[in-house]
């Protein structure tokens, strides 16, 4: 268990937080959420200790682990996908050495009533439950399926770390932390790495992860499916609910008109005792009557409303010239880096007012086909562009092309025609450009911030074809809902390359997937897409079961007993599997009860009780280790039920 204790921070002689506390508690799924600046990346480097509190302090047990992801970082390492991964489990490699070592002590001593051999006894019990959750004799096995997770093909296993670009080393830093099966996992926007398909992963992964996990991202489908409280930081102050994102938004917002009816009422209350002291101050009669109404002015905790945000705007891109039926056509066209063929023989066309999103993992041509569409790259086959077409792109290279010696207010303000000349502060305000950083030089932004302002002055730009490339990336929550109202009412031709699933649902019509120098389309926005997909997975799951079965009857033809023995044989098997996860799942809910019990034991005043404390506490982390113990054997259970299952005669 980790406390966060009346932590501060302030930068610029503004308080970033003030006084922030709340306990981690084992399995909590933690959103912490908040506007860019809020402070929600220095909160996760105070609580792995990267930075330091001006006051307050984080406490935690001498043996509590963490394994942070930061938004960006640099690998230099020339081992293999593999080898690099590997590192991860050097805590696997030690207990493995100190098991047998420990073992030959104990069965060497016959002091068995000393604390010497107690303390043996205990770390060799210690050291066989971690050795369990770190996947024991299955480490190679582990390694790969968490590589393969997060995207990692055969071939990519012994291709050298330093030889993969900066998003691919993240996802290998990812994978690392979770191969060393911290306490406490943090990770600050993880999402921005990786594409549908692994996001997909690793949601799963973490939903059933033993430890805590605490993220920080603006993927509002992420955060939904993934925690159960959410911690915002606003103002400095920071509100905590057992809900998941979109329930706490909701929570939020009543809490926001409870307190404004409160504050209402106390006012009229304040204004009605204050005109009666005003009217009868100087009445001898009612002196007394006016004292006291004085006096409970004085005593009144007045309720203070919270700072609102209303700064969102509603944008509407500048009205399109109109293009031909069809913006652009694309026949047999192919495309390769060197010897690498990327796309083979795409036959493609993107008509006006269609909104396409490109899916896939990354790697498979998404970016790529956007660029040749956009005029960036070269290529062989055909590529017809339709009558009148005007095309705007969106990359990440889009914010070195900004002039660095203007300023950002300039940049906008400049390209910025009728309605908009007096929306400017308000749309850079939506991308995250408030106060003084308006007044900024481009040349002194950040990659981020270069980012949101290449994006805001795209927007500006008529055009009937729009190809923006993860254009989310920097964005926060608020300035998402901006775009992705503003994109919902482009009357031109869209295509998007995103793995934001809430982004893209209900946004586009069209969704094209990537896959072995392919496309394929389908119709509907991504939800239609994942929705089939699953459908086309589970049909050839179903495929493969059914051809095997009918191999096996074709080739032992007449042997019907013979397989109804070995069909009951099977459901013997399984049945034995579930109920022995039945019986797990009991001890694993009976533990957390307690554990959840005793969280409260210690956020209420008893807990001042320092023996009780002591015995409570030894009490707790035996709970704790029984629950690692018992969530271990349920995931053990859990992958012999499927091998049992996938054995279906």
């Amino acid at each position: 268990m980790l406390n966060v204790a009346n932590v501060s921070i302030h930068f610029g002689g503004k308080y970033i937080f003030d006084g922030v506390s709340f306990t981690l508690r084992p399995n909590d799924r933690i959103g912490l959420i908040g506007r860019n600046g809020a402070g929600k990346s220095t909160l996760l480097k105070i609580i792995c200790g990267l930075e330091f509190p001006e006051s307050g302090n984080i406490a935690k047990p001498n043996d509590y682990t963490i394994g942070y992801l930061p938004q960006d970082m640099k690998v230099e390492s020339e081992l293999s996908v593999l080898e690099e991964a590997s590192h991860a489990m050097e805590e696997l490699k030690y207990i493995e050495k100190s098991i047998p070592e420990i073992s030959a002590q104990i069965a060497e001593r016959s002091d068995y009533e000393s604390d010497d051999y107690a303390r043996l006894v205990q770390k060799l019990s210690e050291l066989n439950d971690r050795f369990e959750i770190l996947g024991g004799g299955s480490a190679r096995a582990k390694i790969e399926k968490v590589l393969k997770g997060l995207g990692f093909s055969d071939e990519d296993m012994h291709r050298p770390v330093n030889t993969f670009s900066g998003g691919w080393q993240m996802r290998l830093e990812l994978a690392k932390i979770l191969l060393k099966s911290p306490d406490l996992i943090m990770l600050d926007e993880p999402t921005n790495h990786l594409d549908i398909e692994s996001i997909r992963w690793l949601e799963n992964f973490l939903k059933n992860y033993f430890g805590s996990v605490m993220i920080v991202s603006h993927d509002k489908r992420f955060l939904d499916n993934i925690t159960n409280r959410t911690i915002e930081i606003f103002s400095g102050k920071t509100y905590d609910m057992n809900l998941p994102f979109s329930k706490f938004l909701e929570a939020r917002e009543e809490q926001r008109q409870q307190q404004q009816a409160a504050y209402r009422n106390q006012q009229r209350k304040i204004a009605q005792t204050e005109k009666f002291i005003e009217r009868f101050r100087y009445k001898a009669t009612l002196a007394t009557r006016v004292q006291s109404r004085v006096k409970q002015l004085d005593k009144l905790d007045r309720i203070e409303l919270e700072e609102e945000d209303n700064s969102a705007i509603r944008f509407r891109f500048p009205e399109p010239p109109r293009s031909g039926r069809v913006a652009v056509e694309m026949k047999k066209l192919s495309k390769s880096y060197g010897d690498k063929l990327v796309l083979k023989d795409i036959d493609f066309v993107v008509e006006r007012s269609e909104k396409i999103a490109f899916v896939g993992k990354n790697g498979e041509g998404k970016t790529t086909l956007s660029k040749i569409i956009a005029g960036e790259e070269p290529y062989d086959g055909d590529m017809i562009p339709g009558h009148n077409v005007e095309i705007s792109y969106y990359a990440q290279h889009q914010a070195q092309m900004l002039y660095g010696d203007k300023t950002v207010f300039q940049t906008i303000d400049d390209i910025a025609t009728g309605d908009m000349r007096s929306k400017v502060r308000s749309l850079l305000g939506a991308f995250l450009f408030s106060g003084e950083d308006v007044d900024k030089k481009v040349k002194v932004l950040s990659g981020g911030e270069k980012s949101r302002l290449a994006l805001a002055k795209l927007l500006l730009q008529p055009s009937n074809l729009l190809v923006l490339d993860e254009p989310t990336n920097h964005l926060d929550i608020r300035a998402k809902e901006v775009l992705k109202d503003a994109l919902k009412n482009y009357d031109g031709a869209l295509v998007i390359v995103s793995h934001d699933r809430d982004f893209l649902q209900g946004l586009t019509n069209k969704t094209v997937e990537f896959k072995n120098k392919q496309i394929r389309e389908y119709d509907g926005d991504i939800e239609d897409f994942l929705r089939k997909l699953d459908i086309e997975q589970l049909n050839t799951l179903e495929e493969k079961k059914k051809n095997t079965a009918d191999n096996k009857a074709n080739t032992n033809p007449g042997s019907a007993k013979a397989d109804r023995e070995l069909q009951k044989a099977w459901q013997r098997d399984l049945n034995r599997v579930k109920k022995k996860i039945s019986k797990v799942e009991e001890y694993i809910t009976e533990f957390e009860e307690k554990i959840s019990r005793m969280d409260d034991f210690f956020a209420s005043p008893e807990a001042s009780d320092i023996e009780k404390m002591n015995e409570m506490t030894k009490e707790y982390n035996d709970l704790k280790s029984g629950l690692e113990q018992k969530m271990t054997e349920w995931e053990e259970l859990t992958i012999e039920m499927e091998e049992v299952e996938s054995q279906k005669p």
